[in-house]
């Protein structure tokens, strides 16, 4: 690509060598240079249709005819084919705000941006403006905004290696030559575009320009980086006389401007291998080796989705990355869990008691229409609830809490770095400007800002504190509307077995129970969907009523007010199910009843931990398809639409020759809150994986599996289905670490009680150890389980049943005789005791001493090596910190020698102009 700026004061560039006494106890690895100075690619497959017309507006200067040519028909540049588009606004000429908009553009003017106007193909009505950074404009910004730029090739330290590490380096490297050559990671040999330059940068100055590593003015400055510059003076230009009416996000809200965002480098796709002809620019790139399904085995490009998209997009996936990475560990060990419970099936001494039942008759678990049931016949149910809720569970529960922590504690020193290598460690965010609505309600109250000295709107105490307690009541009201919704879903479930149970399908009949689950599962999904939809509403009401002052602090209030409403919708009925499904039920003869009427419902003959499976499940198999349909499905058949309506108005091929930006106009553009989302769903499912694993080891593998597809489906969506986002920076991915560190917390409590209330693993450990066989020996095994099922049955005498429990049948039909005593789940003398009948027996007070033993036992014991790993665990890693002291110090070294350097070219240029003036005059 030529230079397009003409006229452009030229800047040394320099490509001065090491200092000898710097390089005294380094290794220079010199790699080709010839990569920097190559022409770019960017957009050079797409043809741009020569009949477009340009220069349609009075207030921008008419250009001369465009140069056909290769920059001329990729649609990125000029009509002069060489200032380079760095920023797209779209306004219609009907559109309002015409005055604004007209200050606002000559203002941009002022500030040295080119400008240029274009119609749109498709509707005359609508107006491109095209932005141009020339060289003078971006180097004056880049040192205001303190742009880290590359002056120096990176030198890299090699540590001494002893001989026998030496010896062992040589023999693993033998064995890993009959091993594939890492077959995740790309092929720099077939796709050099990936290789990165790594180069010592430092903050720009254009009083220092020569120290900076200058071999092409044009690509010195990275399109993203030049978009960021475009935008931040965008975000500055006075729109209307006075001191705050300024900025880009004011107009687009105002409607002045319909769209604002900066190009795609060009097509996705092109007609020749990328292997054979390379790469047609950065988007091409990008799709062919992250955003294509032919590479969802391969590592994420970080550097380049960071060099295209921008530090915070590229922090978002390279945590999603690492949460995936980490899931395999999680994934391997919960098929672990599960294969035990699988093998260990035929041994369990439980199911085997449960199965062999035929002569234990178990009370109905309805009113009236359930029949009385031989325990056998739940002889499936036992097997499957062993499958999850076996010797390894608790194992499970302990490595899960542990492993949520070392996740959270190496992403940690994952970020610092990627933080490092992005040049991230020294940024600090800008101070931000005050909302618009922030502002244009407490304009008449102003006070003086601490860090600018400016003054500024201020809210008062009293009103800043009243609008949170009315937000705080609004989200204490939702959390309500969630109870209700999930007491509804009680309700459902109580009439429903009813129902179930008098079915004329004896399929349903014989599986009233499971079938009530099934059902109610499904409809609380649809439930939480639709409440979705008004939590994004009522939180997004409840954070403008706030009136945040800065739109950082307006985005966490919104972040938290979702996740604590989507959390609670997405959780309330699992923690019903855990926790109070069978618990408060009563017991026959005396149950407890939902407005003196419906009998809540029981548990399983073989407990409540399938009903928790099955929601979990469910949940998560629809909730996560859901999502990736809409994620992906939504986009796609906007865009299809869009290019179905263009085909009608102007031929199948129209399309193909529209310029750039006009493509780019017709995509989606991305999500108003950005990555909320994105994070949104990953954090909700990272809840899922932890919080109630003990009753679902199979959660991280669903979730793995999940994660594997969204990766490349944010990727493809990235890529091909939304407009090119803004390249911004971040440090971290914000409010949503302490999020993950408070759901890692909540998971350690939930586990304990899942593992002591839900699952039947106290119970079984207090009859093996205190009641059965082997009491008293201090040994536990399947063979002390021999009789627990009978001793965790209780007796009752049919005839104490109330009037409206009287099942219609008398048992006659499926036993022979009528029943006069049936059995169900509790630790309750027999109806015939001398004592008082149906009282506690003292195995439930032992069991329930050891279910609250247990789980203060277990948190204090998780807690105590979560937070010991989290000690252990440095934030930043060793060799990183000698890395950045040594950095730090060679570029002191550098600077210095540079700065010599010039010195004394400076003084021999002087020595050489007196002598050659001194023999002039001789």
């Amino acid at each position: 690509m030529e230079e397009s700026l003409a006229g452009a004061p030229d800047s040394p560039s320099t490509q001065d060598n090491m200092p000898p006494h710097v390089l005294k106890d380094v290794k220079l690895l010199m790699e080709s240079l010839e990569g920097l100075s190559t022409p770019s690619k960017d957009g050079d497959s797409t043809l741009l249709d020569p009949g477009t017309s340009s220069i349609l507006d009075d207030n921008t200067r008419t250009d001369p005819a465009p140069e056909v040519g290769r920059s001329r028909s990729s649609g990125l540049c000029f009509s002069d084919g060489k200032c380079h588009i760095d920023y797209i606004l779209v306004y219609r000429k009907s559109g309002p705000q015409s005055e604004k908009r007209e200050i606002f553009e000559r203002n941009i003017r002022a500030e040295g941006l080119q400008m240029e106007k274009e119609l749109s193909v498709c509707n005359s009505d609508v107006i491109f403006l095209k932005l141009h950074a020339p060289w003078e404009v971006l180097c004056r910004y880049a040192e205001l905004m303190n742009i880290r730029m590359p002056f120096r090739r990176k030198i890299y330290y090699m540590h001494r290696r002893y001989k026998f590490m030496s010896r062992m380096e040589k023999r693993i490297n033998r064995f890993r030559g009959w091993l594939p050559r890492k077959p995740m990671k790309f092929d720099n040999n077939t796709l050099p575009d990936l290789e990165e330059n790594e180069s010592f940068t430092a903050p720009f100055s254009r009083s220092r320009i020569h120290h900076f590593t200058i071999h092409n003015k044009d690509t010195f400055f990275n399109n993203a980086t030049r978009s960021r510059i475009v935008h931040h003076i965008l975000q500055r230009v006075k729109y209307e006389e006075g001191k705050d009416k300024m900025g880009l996000n004011r107009l687009l809200s105002n409607s002045s401007y319909e769209a604002a965002f900066p190009l795609h480098e060009g097509s996705y796709r092109s007609k020749n291998s990328i292997r054979t002809h390379g790469a047609e620019n950065h988007r091409h790139l990008l799709y062919e080796c992250w955003a294509w399904w032919g590479v969802w085995y391969k590592y994420q490009p970080l550097d380049l989705i960071r060099r295209y998209f921008g530090e915070k997009i590229g922090l978002y996936f390279a945590w999603l990355g690492w949460y995936t990475g980490m899931l395999f560990p999680a994934a391997l060990v919960g098929l672990m869990v599960f294969l035990y419970g699988w093998f260990t099936l035929d041994h369990c001494q439980v199911s085997k008691e449960i199965c062999q039942a035929t002569d234990i008759i178990m009370c109905p678990i309805c009113d009236e229409y359930c029949p009385y049931l031989r325990l056998s016949d739940s002889c499936i149910y036992a097997k499957v609830t062993h499958l999850f809720d076996n010797g390894a569970t608790v194992f499970f529960a302990v490595f899960m809490a542990v492993w949520a922590t070392v996740f959270l504690e190496f992403w940690k020193r994952r970020r610092a770095v990627l933080a490092y290598d992005w040049d991230l460690i020294d940024w600090e965010e800008e101070e931000e400007e005050i909302r618009p609505q922030f502002e244009a309600k407490y304009s008449k109250k102003e006070r003086m800002n601490p860090i600018s000295g400016k003054p500024e709107p201020y809210q008062a105490f009293t009103d800043k504190y009243s609008r949170l307690i009315v937000s705080a009541s609004g989200i204490f009201f939702m959390i309500l509307v969630v109870i209700a919704a999930v007491f509804g879903i009680v309700i459902y479930r109580v009439i429903t077995v009813s129902t179930f149970a008098a079915f004329g399908w004896a399929l349903i009949r014989n599986n009233s129970q499971v079938a009530t689950t099934g059902t109610a599962v499904c409809i609380n999904f649809c439930i939480i969907m639709l409440l979705n939809v008004l939590y994004e509403k009522v939180a997004l009401l409840l954070t403008n009523l706030e009136q945040p002052r800065t739109e950082s602090e307006w985005e966490n209030s919104f972040t938290l007010k979702m996740f604590l409403f989507q959390f609670v919708n997405l959780n309330s009925s699992t923690f019903y199910i855990a926790f109070f499904l069978g618990r408060f039920t009563g017991r026959p003869g005396a149950y407890i009843r939902l407005i003196n009427r419906w009998k809540l419902e029981e548990c399983h003959p073989s407990g409540c931990l399938i009903d928790l499976c099955m929601q979990m499940g469910i949940i998560m198999v629809l909730k996560q398809t859901w999502n990736n349909f809409m994620e992906l499905g939504y986009p796609l058949i906007q865009n299809w639409w869009t290019r179905r309506r263009l085909r009608q108005e102007h031929g199948p091929n129209a399309k193909a020759s529209f310029p750039q930006w006009e493509r780019d106009y017709n995509l989606q553009p991305m999500n108003a809150y950005g990555l909320f989302d994105e994070y949104l769903e990953m954090i909700l499912q990272f809840g899922f994986t932890t919080i109630f694993v003990a009753a679902f080891p199979l959660a991280p593998l669903l979730a793995l599996l999940n994660n594997i597809i969204e990766i490349r489906l944010d990727a493809y969506k990235f890529v091909t289905q939304w407009r090119r986002p803004l390249p911004s920076q971040a440090k971290d991915i914000g409010i949503w670490y302490g999020i993950l560190e408070g759901i890692g917390i909540l998971s350690v409590i939930t586990n304990a009680f899942v593992i002591a209330v839900t699952s039947d693993f106290i119970p079984r450990l207090v009859y093996a150890y205190k009641y059965g066989p082997c009491a008293g020996q201090g040994r536990a095994g399947e063979r002390c389980m021999m009789g627990y099922v009978n001793a965790s049955l209780s007796m009752f005498r049919v005839s104490d049943f109330e009037n409206t429990s009287v099942p219609r049948t008398d048992g006659s039909d499926m036993f022979g005789e009528a029943v006069k005593y049936c059995r169900y789940r509790d630790y309750r003398v027999p109806p015939d005791s001398p004592g008082e009948p149906y009282s506690y027996t003292l195995q439930f007070w032992h069991v329930l001493a050891a279910r609250l033993a247990f789980i203060i036992v277990f948190e204090h014991m998780v807690f105590t090596i979560k937070n010991l790993i989290a000690y252990l665990i440095p934030d930043l890693p060793k060799d990183l910190r000698d890395r950045m002291r040594r950095e730090k110090y060679l570029i002191q070294e550098m600077m210095y020698e540079a700065e010599l350097e010039r010195l004394q070219k400076e003084k021999n240029e002087k020595k050489k102009n007196y002598r050659a003036h001194h023999n002039a005059l001789l």
